[in-house]
């Protein structure tokens, strides 16, 4: 080997928050509160980290102890963020989304040492062990006399605290999935990895975060990171803007108007929401919104255009950091039309160094391998070995095309094709081709099983408001746009679709309900039941 001459400098969190001081120590953090808003400098904010990191070594936190944290986007949980993997202990967000059994399993597998949580949030954490301390953010909580307070902590420390220098390799922060299959699976991310992914996303073609953005993460800390969007925030010297518990959509766009907000992301949901609010305040100021977790529609891509409001894809998961790729359309593009609109809805191209390959004999699932790619599960070796080929390959379990310029579409995931007298039917392009329709909000397709046929499609449906819209007439719409054997024969419309603890549809909940819908039908004298056929102001009110 030939060496080179460079320094073996690790990629460390502790750069970023050393950087976010050093250079953009007058940039400001709003954090918002019951009682509004409130801010500091990045000099203040690490000010408070370094006393936080301290305290906690004072607390006998040391390097690879599990900091669980149970909280929204607050000021206190972005310090928690740069803090505890700054001493080389592993932050470990709790989605407060999840039944108390679920979290009592995370903090037992994850094996924390301390769980810091909001005061109006604790009655939804179980007790912890006798091992795990607690420390609560904000007022005293009933039930918990030991518990240390928060600002007490921060208090206790010293605000010249030196970061230690810790192997880049060492852990960063362990997530856990949501659990659609199964018990929830660790991921741990690394240092590097974090590193490595927060300059990634940052990239020009991707979420280009710069010093003059004004980034609201309305995706919560509690999922994946954030999405890593704090740590670019800090990173680039952007202004940060935490928006606490707000999640009403007249609330979003407010605020992110009187912010002059540039850059903004979540989950569809909440923006399907805004999208649909009959007045909307001055959004003129952003550059980018990222709709993430679940595939957009046809429907509201063209709502957003017809807003004005610059809305594109953002697609990744718990086991890469947690950024994959954005759907934007690639400079050079010369798509117009339907090629045009099929673009914006693909997954996009992927991060630099993340290497992907189609596996055929899987059906066509997306596999993947890279630096910000988790190699296996955090103490779970039997589903590591399913998850991961033994090449070293991570399944993601989506079947997806890979166009010549390396833009990748989702069809489908693998547990979710339909196989239909042989043939498969994506469930993923029959939902997109069923939303499509002017009168439907969304929709969820599963399989059901047919003694004919082995499965078939079965498609729930929510209308938009006042809408108005029978299965015949849906079928009509779906026959102009797939073949007449992907047509559902069991078309039920109902008020809402379940969603997952990160706001997916839940598609494991709604296959046990297709398969009731199926028995019911089989057993009525005419061998089915009528399908649901409106959903109206007027039924809704009686």
């Amino acid at each position: 080997m030939f060496p080179g001459t460079m320094m073996d400098e690790p990629l460390l969190l502790k750069s970023i928050v050393e950087r976010a001081e050093a250079m953009f120590g007058d940039q400001t953090l709003v954090s918002y509160t019951d009682d509004g808003p409130t801010e500091m400098t990045y000099a203040e904010l690490v000010s408070r980290v370094r006393r936080l990191a301290s305290a906690l070594v004072k607390q006998g936190i040391g390097v690879g102890d599990r900091v669980a944290t149970f909280a929204w986007n607050i000021r206190e949980h972005l310090e928690l963020y740069l803090a505890v993997p700054s001493i080389g202990a592993v932050l470990h967000p709790l989605n407060i989304r999840l039944h108390q059994s679920e979290l009592s399993f995370i903090m037992e597998h994850a094996g924390d040492s301390m769980v810091v949580m909001e005061d109006r949030l604790a009655d939804r954490l179980p007790r912890p062990g006798d091992h795990v301390r607690e420390v609560v953010i904000g007022g005293a909580v009933a039930g918990r006399p030991e518990a240390l307070a928060y600002e007490e902590l921060i208090e206790s420390g010293d605000p010249d605290f030196e970061f230690p220098r810790i192997p880049e390799h060492s852990a960063c922060t362990m997530c856990y999935t949501g659990g659609t299959t199964g018990s929830p699976k660790g991921v741990v991310y690394t240092h590097r990895s974090t590193v490595l992914h927060t300059i990634l996303e940052s990239l020009p073609d991707y979420y280009g975060i710069r010093e003059s953005d004004v980034v609201v993460p309305f995706v919560p800390m509690f999922h994946a990171n954030a999405w890593g969007l704090p740590y670019a925030a800090l990173m680039t010297g952007a202004k940060l803007v935490l928006p606490g518990a707000v999640t009403a959509p007249e609330k979003i766009a407010q605020m992110l108007s009187e912010q002059r907000a540039t850059f903004a992301a979540g989950v569809p949901t909440i923006w399907h929401g805004v999208g649909e609010l009959r007045e909307l305040p001055d959004l003129s100021s952003l550059r980018m919104v990222v709709a993430g977790g679940a595939p957009l529609s046809e429907a509201f891509l063209k709502r957003y255009d017809e807003l004005g409001i610059p809305v594109i894809q953002g697609f990744g998961m718990t086991e890469a950091n947690p950024l994959l790729a954005v759907g934007g359309v690639p400079a050079r593009s010369k798509a117009q039309g339907e090629e045009l609109l099929r673009i914006r809805q693909s997954q996009g191209r992927l991060l630099p160094f993340v290497d992907f390959r189609i596996d055929e004999a899987s059906g066509g699932e997306l596999q993947l391998r890279g630096p910000t790619i988790a190699a296996g599960y955090y103490n779970a070796p039997e589903v590591t070995s399913e998850k991961f080929t033994e090449d070293g390959w991570m399944r993601t379990g989506d079947v997806a095309e890979v166009s010549p310029e390396g833009i990748v579409r989702i069809v489908d995931r693998t547990k979710d094709l339909i196989k239909s007298g042989g043939e498969w039917i994506p469930s993923v392009e029959l939902e997109d081709a069923i939303v499509s329709h002017p009168a439907v909000n969304e929709a969820v397709v599963v399989a059901v099983s047919d003694a004919r046929w082995g499965e078939r499609p079965a498609a729930f449906v929510v209308l938009r408001p006042d809408a108005r819209l029978d299965a015949e007439e849906l079928r009509a719409h779906l026959a102009e746009r797939v073949a007449k054997w992907w047509i559902p024969d069991l078309i039920e419309f109902t008020d809402a679709i379940p969603r997952t603890s990160i706001g997916k549809l839940d598609k494991k909940v709604m296959r046990v309900r297709a398969a009731e819908v199926v028995d019911r039908r089989q057993a009525s004298p005419e061998g089915r039941e009528p399908d649901t056929v409106t959903a109206t102001k007027e039924k809704q009110e009686r």
